[in-house]
């Protein structure tokens, strides 16, 4: 990434160029009235007027120049005049050269600021020589007190320096604040995601911030979503897969027991066939827990077949016949007067099915009965189970879908309370639903909903 055109970047640099724009304005300003107004040593105009007179008596024009050169050093613009003709060179400005003629004749003590609103004084001042002669100091000064440029030049050096450090301290705070929360917000995020939080987020940062670290944040949190989604569907993954070997190896333990005590070799090698049909069903569960994955992941890699979803259910019903039929109880199957078509998994869809008729054969009292039907009504295939069992307590419907949860009839029955669960994740994989309700007369009906396959064109 180009670090010109990063927004922190600028960011910085604006803030630097502001801060010093701001200590040179600001210092010149105070340097000039510190200058003005803290300068202990005021000017002395009268023993001024006399050093003067003392140099011009003692060496001429010559002594008095040089005598103006160290003044004008100090910040000083004076020399001495004699019947209104200056006896050294002096550097006046011309407005003042033609109000000077008036100011001498006064005979009279001067000390004014020539021009309004400016620090600047203008002195005249008077001094009788040892020969007698009269001479007058006209001086000139930037303040009102003695101070040489070079000390003007530190004193304004100083103030910008310590302005300088005041206010690249203040911002320097602000900018490594501004830098430090979000960056602190990332480690507390991660921090907390590393102990196991996978809902952990960095806050939002301020509208209108766009700039490496707000992008960071939003960046954190979008890994961070995605990340809480992928463990929490592996997770979904593993406790369904566990819960969904458990019925084909009870089933598969039953046959078993069966073929061994059964003494008769043709129904032995019958029960011998349904284990060999049932292992086989085991190695499909993990093709079919993988396809559920992918397809609520949307990975490549999940087919959809068009399929009969009234022969699909009648399969899964000659399936549970074995449980069933273990428990007395009998199971009506009503066919559809046509096929109901539906475009889908086939595994995905049998598995929700026979959970389905697990729970209605494992909450059926002995002899009871099961109803199993398959309509199309309203562009959707409806598979309508229907057991006369206990029914589900009002309280407990809206949970029955959460896994693990098992209502207050599940002591009737074993299971971990995934069965529900696996169901309708497999039928919003589908673009449906199911809905339970208690019947009328007792017992539960389940609602299988998916949609209807399109009419080919």
């Amino acid at each position: 990434m180009n670090p010109f055109k990063s927004p922190l970047y600028r960011r910085l640099l604006l803030w630097f160029f502001a801060v010093n724009l701001v200590v040179l304005v600001l210092g010149g300003f105070l340097a000039q009235r510190f200058i003005e107004y803290t300068t202990a040593v005021e000017v002395d105009w009268g023993a001024l007027a006399r050093a003067a007179n003392a140099a011009y008596e003692d060496g001429g024009a010559p002594a008095l120049g040089a005598w103006a050169a160290r003044q004008r050093h100090e910040g000083i613009e004076a020399t001495l005049f004699q019947d209104g003709a200056a006896l050294a060179p002096i550097r006046l400005p011309s407005a003042l050269w033609r109000a000077l003629p008036a100011m001498l004749s006064a005979d009279s003590d001067l000390v004014l600021r020539p021009w309004r609103g400016a620090r600047a004084y203008l002195a005249v001042q008077a001094v009788t020589g040892a020969d007698g002669q009269m001479r007058q100091l006209v001086a000139l000064s930037r303040t009102h007190a003695r101070l040489r440029p070079q000390t003007r030049g530190h004193i304004l050096l100083g103030i910008q320096l310590m302005l300088s450090l005041l206010f690249i301290g203040l911002v320097g705070w602000w900018v490594a604040r501004g830098v430090a929360r979000p960056v602190e917000s990332l480690r507390a995020a991660a921090r907390r995601m590393a102990a196991g939080d996978l809902a952990a987020r960095v806050p939002q940062p301020s509208r209108g911030r766009h700039d490496e670290l707000a992008q960071l944040a939003a960046d954190f949190n979008v890994m961070a979503e995605r990340i809480e989604a992928l463990v929490a569907h592996d997770r979904r993954v593993l406790q369904g897969l566990s819960h969904e070997v458990r019925s084909p190896l009870a089933r598969l333990q039953l046959i078993l027991d069966l073929a061994q005590h059964d003494r008769d070799p043709a129904a032995a090698e019958r029960h011998f066939h349904q284990a060999e049909q049932e292992i086989a069903r085991l190695d499909r569960l993990t093709g079919d827990m993988l396809a559920l994955s992918r397809m609520e992941s949307q990975l490549p890699g999940m087919e959809r077949e068009r399929l009969d979803l009234a022969e699909l259910a009648q399969r899964v019903l000659q399936q549970a016949r074995v449980e069933a039929d273990a428990r007395r109880i009998a199971l009506d199957w009503q066919a559809p007067a046509a096929p109901v078509e539906v475009e889908g998994h086939a595994l995905l869809l049998e598995r929700a099915l026979n959970n389905l008729l697990s729970n209605a054969i494992k909450y059926s009292p002995e002899g009871g009965r099961v109803e199993l039907a398959v309509r199309a009504h309203g562009g959707r295939a409806e598979c309508v189970l229907r057991d006369h069992g206990p029914g589900v307590p009002e309280a407990d419907m809206a949970s029955l879908f959460r896994p693990f949860f098992r209502g207050r009839n599940g002591a009737r029955a074993e299971g971990h309370g995934l069965g529900l669960a696996l169901a309708l994740r497999a039928a919003k994989a589908h673009g449906g639903d199911i809905t339970l309700r208690n019947a009328a007369g007792g017992g539960l009906e389940a609602c299988l909903r998916v949609p209807l396959a399109q009419a080919d064109a």
